[in-house]
């Protein structure tokens, strides 16, 4: 579960930990919308949780006011997702 305040979210991982990330942009893609977004908080002191401090791309899922964040565990949805996100990052790079 996930709360958008200033557009940071809050999500809890496998192991329990809750990661904040800034929502860098939401979009929808055959009907399904997705966010696109940035571990940010914890990343300022050292942490071991073995993440990267690079962009996550997840299902959105919204309950009235609430937004839930999935993760996307088929592959080939995933490397839809990120064609298209590359596709408008070339877009506005030209």
């Amino acid at each position: 579960m996930a709360n958008e305040n200033d557009n940071i979210a809050v999500v809890v991982d496998e192991e329990g930990r809750e990661i904040s990330l800034e929502v860098l942009d939401m979009f929808t893609l055959d009907d399904i919308e997705y966010a696109l977004l940035l571990p940010v908080g914890h990343h300022e002191k050292e942490c071991d949780c073995g993440c990267e401090d690079e962009a996550v791309i997840m299902r959105v899922k919204r309950d009235g006011e609430e937004y839930y964040f999935e993760q996307i565990e088929n592959d080939e949805e995933f490397d839809k997702v990120a064609a298209y996100i590359e596709e408008i990052e070339d877009e506005i790079d030209d």
